[in-house]
């Protein structure tokens, strides 16, 4: 499934002219390109082979970059670069013949080529963040996108280049290209160049995989051939009567992305959804979702592999809306929907609308070049990363004007925060190497500590035997350190060389207070655990900093051994005392029946009030007098058929204990909502007793029943506010 051009045949019939005119419409355009072609084909090479190789370079390098709308300047620097890398134009000519505009945008293109000497390992895998570090850093170093894109095609004609070299070369090279370039080709939206270099790489890297599933797509092509060309015919027909204006068409699959299809679902070939596949192209909008309702209401879709990305385009841009449905024979067919405009948007990318910059369509052009700037300040690289197939995701978005991207001694790819320092690079690569820093070299030139680092400087650190930071350098005044990652670092060191000294400190104080109740330092064991720390020189550190103490460890210690001296029933009858206090201070006072307390009552359970509610008591036969809120019902009921039980009882003053009490929460399912809801209660301290959950699959909300043990009405309203604050909460109250 690889592109096939004109280059990659050996015409004896080739005319440059007549080539050059077939890519470039524009006639002064295409004297421009054919004048530079035979210019370079005029100069002087090694061998005839080496020249007949630059032109089928340079000639596939237009077939590439041509059709992707590229501006002629793009197609002339492709032809200069090629010419850089065979030496047959020095940089002193190419600016002296050539001008500035089209240097630097070689230039560009050349500084990518810097890849190639970083520290990556040609036989086993680079890791996942130095290769994610890598793609940032090439888009930040490079000014003009139009580098990028030559970049990416430049790499479609190295893949088949090394088609015929050794093993070793071409996995390598497969390895960066499907590590680096084809993500950045999707990054930049370009799908074209993106299928193409995951597709050879894959065949490079997987062969007998990439073979397997050829040679399945070929032994069936006719009998899916037939099918989709019947399932286009019906399809346009239906829009036709429709009056929906758009086009359908049959799409190739690309193996790769069948591959991965295959290996993220578990499914083997005969069982995938979209080797039958199917693109509708609109001419306006509103069509696309006309068509989606013709072919949903033609076939039966299956609704979990329904993607609406123009309401919710990805983030490259991409927009399409996908659907799998179950179409005649009840084979599966996938079908893309998009405008022609989303569609160049899919397959060109950022190059869309790039000869835009001239002409009458220059408010197109501002809003698209808004997008390109985007692209390179902006990468949310977590998608892109899962689609590599080879890398864990992550999720990261960074803002490349707040980066920086500098190289060790060895060529590894360093990330730092913009204003970082040559201190803030020593920190990074190790906490010792911070710490006994004493100077730094930049590009082999000494800098001072305060110098800020630059995207593309090599650093070295010079370091001393012994660690010796200074207090200077967490000054924010100063300008020593940028990064909190190498404030805390040396805040650390500093801490742990005041313990040294805290430690004897803090052993002679608690002997001291020790020796006065006759007991010894080992007894002051048991409270390493109960203040949270690791060890005894923890404790004697944190009472001779002050941050623990003295009295609070002594008064520990004392506790602690007394109750080790009691006895079980000694100890079992200080629990029942307890027991019976707490429940005494409870029972006091919980409400008073005309100015009366210490009555015998209980709040009821069918309305269960807390004090600052109005209450309401009936008396009940054998316990005592049930306190309810005054629009209770159920009260109002027995109130009715027994007037004569009904009493009036208020909160009594001094009333310590807690009320339970039922809420009713109703929201919108989604992740982490029990999360946030009990987040709330445990700030308001409020005890949970029970707490139940039903969700309704259809309507996508969730039913939340708490049973709550609050002391007051005061503390219900700030729980119900900030319950019905929480994102997707529909309605949160008592009932």
């Amino acid at each position: 499934m690889v592109s096939v051009r004109e280059a990659h045949f050996n015409d004896p019939d080739f005319h440059l002219d007549e080539w050059v005119n077939r890519y470039v419409s524009d006639t002064d355009e295409a004297l421009m390109l054919l004048q530079l072609m035979q210019q370079i084909d005029a100069m002087e090479f090694d061998h005839p082979e080496d020249r007949r190789a630059f032109i089928e370079r340079a000639r596939e390098m237009i077939e590439i970059l041509a059709p992707l709308n590229m501006d002629i300047e793009t197609l002339q620097a492709s032809v200069l670069f090629l010419a850089i890398e065979a030496g047959v134009i020095t940089h002193d000519n190419l600016e002296e013949n050539f001008g500035a505009e089209l240097t630097a945008l070689v230039d560009s293109v050349v500084t990518m080529n810097g890849i190639s000497s970083l520290s990556l390992d040609k036989q086993a895998r680079a890791t996942e963040p130095q290769i994610d570090t890598i793609r940032r850093m090439l888009l930040a170093m490079v000014e003009d996108v139009r580098a990028v894109v030559i970049k990416l095609a430049e790499r479609v004609c190295l893949l088949r280049i090394v088609k015929n070299a050794d093993e070793a070369t071409r996995v390598a090279l497969a390895r960066e290209i499907a590590d680096i370039y084809a993500p950045l080709a999707n990054r930049l939206g370009i799908g074209q160049l993106k299928w193409e270099l995951e597709d050879i790489s894959f065949r490079y890297l997987h062969p007998d995989t990439y073979k397997e599933i050829a040679k399945q797509l070929d032994g069936k092509r006719l009998d899916r051939e037939v099918f989709i060309d019947n399932f286009v015919t019906e399809l346009q027909q239906r829009l036709d009567a429709d009056q929906i204006r758009a086009k359908v068409y049959g799409r190739p699959k690309h193996i790769y992305s069948i591959w991965r299809k295959m290996k993220g679902k578990s499914l083997k070939f005969d069982e995938l959804f979209d080797v039958r596949a199917v693109r509708i192209v609109t001419e306006r909008l509103q069509d696309c979702y006309g068509a989606l309702g013709v072919v949903h209401t033609m076939w039966h879709h299956i609704p979990r592999e329904f993607d609406d990305y123009v309401a919710n385009p990805k983030p490259n841009g991409y927009q399409s809306i996908h659907t799998v449905v179950v179409g005649p024979e009840g084979k599966t067919v996938e079908i893309q929907i998009r405008t022609q405009e989303m569609h160049d948007d899919a397959e060109l990318g950022v190059a869309a609308h790039w000869k835009y910059k001239e002409g009458n369509l220059s408010g197109k052009q501002s809003g698209y070049e808004e997008k390109i700037n985007w692209l390179r300040k902006i990468l949310q690289w977590q998608e892109d990363v899962a689609e590599s197939g080879n890398l864990v995701e992550e999720i990261r978005s960074q803002v490349f004007e707040d980066r920086v991207y500098v190289f060790t001694p060895t060529g590894e790819v360093v990330d730092l925060p913009l204003g970082s320092t040559v201190l803030d690079f020593a920190y990074y690569i190790h906490s010792q190497v911070g710490h006994r820093c004493i100077g730094a070299k930049v590009d082999g030139r000494i800098v001072p500590f305060t110098y800020q680092v630059e995207t593309g400087e090599r650093i070295e650190i010079i370091t001393a035997k012994q660690a010796n930071p200074k207090r200077d350098w967490i000054n924010p005044s100063m300008g020593y350190i940028k990064s909190s990652r190498a404030r805390s670092k040396i805040l650390h060191w500093f801490k742990q060389q005041d313990k040294e000294k805290n430690i004897p400190l803090g052993r002679e104080m608690l002997e001291v207070e020790l020796t006065k109740l006759n007991l010894k330092l080992k007894d002051a064991n048991s409270a390493v655990e109960r203040f949270n720390l690791q060890s005894m020189d923890d404790l004697l550190a944190a009472v001779g900093a002050g941050d623990l103490k003295l009295n609070q460890v002594v008064n520990y210690v004392q506790s602690h051994l007394r109750l080790d001296e009691q006895t079980e029933a000694e100890v079992l009858e200080d629990l029942v005392k307890k027991t019976q206090a707490k429940q005494a201070l409870k029972s006091r006072s919980q409400v008073e029946v005309n100015g009366v307390g210490n009555l015998l009552s209980h709040i009821a359970k069918c309305c269960r009030p807390v004090p600052g509610d109005e209450i309401f008591g009936f008396i009940t036969k054998g316990r005592g007098i049930s306190v309810h809120r005054a629009d209770c019902e159920q009260v109002k009921e027995l109130t009715r058929v027994h007037p004569e039980r009904a009493v009036d009882v208020i909160w009594g003053d001094d009333y310590g204990g807690g009320f339970k009490i039922r809420v009713r929460i109703i929201a919108n399912d989604r992740n982490g909502l029990l999360k946030d809801i009990t987040t709330i209660l445990a700030t308001e301290k409020s005890g949970v007793q029970s707490m139940n959950t039903a969700t309704d699959t259809k309507t996508q909300t969730a039913t939340v029943d708490l049973e709550l043990e609050l002391s007051n009405l005061d503390v219900l309203a700030r729980v119900l506010t900030k319950l019905n604050q929480l994102n997707g909460v529909i309605q949160a109250q008592r009932y």
